[in-house]
Parts: C-alpha cells; structure tokens; sequence
C-alpha cells in the first residue's frame, strides 16, 4: 500500500482530540466540495446544503492516487451519501468511507462540526 495513503485513517467522534478550524462555512460551495490542507494531510470538505448536512474525507483517490475527490460529484445511493471521484466515476459512502462499487478499500472519513460560522474537522492526533 502507498505510503502516501497510510497516512489517512478514519477518526470517529469519540477519538477526536484536535477539533481544526478550517475556513468560514462561506468558503464553501453549496452542493460542493473543496480542499483544506491539515499538517500533511488533504482532506476535501463538502456542503451537501442539498440534505442539510456537511462531510469530510482524504481528498486522494485511492485508485488514482491523485488530490481530486474534492472536485468530486456529490450524489446519494440508496440514500446514502456519496462522493464520485470525478476521473474514474468510483463512488465512496461519506458516511462510513466504503467503496460503493465494491472494488477499491475504503477511504478516510472525519468528524466534521459547525460552530459560529466556522467549519471545523476532527482529528485524533
């Protein structure tokens, strides 16, 4: 496995330690993603203003290998959330990480909170 992607694991609430403030929600395309840059990590933030709810996952495509996710296709499957990363059209659940064509190990997804207008992402180191 590259060594690039072992540096992405998913952070459940519970293990949050450090709660980033990444940008103001305004930085944020509604129904849209970008990229904010955590120590050595990329981590593409998403607006799903379409459902309310905001997200947070590596923005490497696992098979590529490429900082793309973030300029990913926003979508649901059977009601889950998803992202498509946009050169392979792969799609990943923003919930749980899983690959959702069942081909390709999951990616990392993180906590993500809003306070006073300001997004924030969580991690446990």
């Amino acid at each position: 496995m590259d060594t690039l992607l072992l540096k992405y694991k998913t952070v459940k609430e519970a293990e949050v330690k450090v709660w980033f403030k990444a940008a103001p929600v305004s930085a944020f395309p509604k129904d849209g993603g970008a990229c904010v840059k955590y120590k050595d990590l990329q981590i593409a933030v998403f607006n799903f203003s379409r459902l309310d709810k905001w997200y947070a996952c590596q923005n490497l495509s696992p098979e590529k290998q490429e900082m793309v996710l973030s300029r990913g296709m926003l979508g649901d499957h059977k009601g889950i959330p998803k992202i498509a990363c946009p050169l392979h059209k792969k799609t990943f659940s923003l919930e749980t990480g899983e690959n959702l064509n069942a081909d390709l190990a999951p990616i990392a997804v993180y906590p993500i909170k809003i306070e006073a207008e300001n997004v924030y992402i969580g991690f446990s180191e």
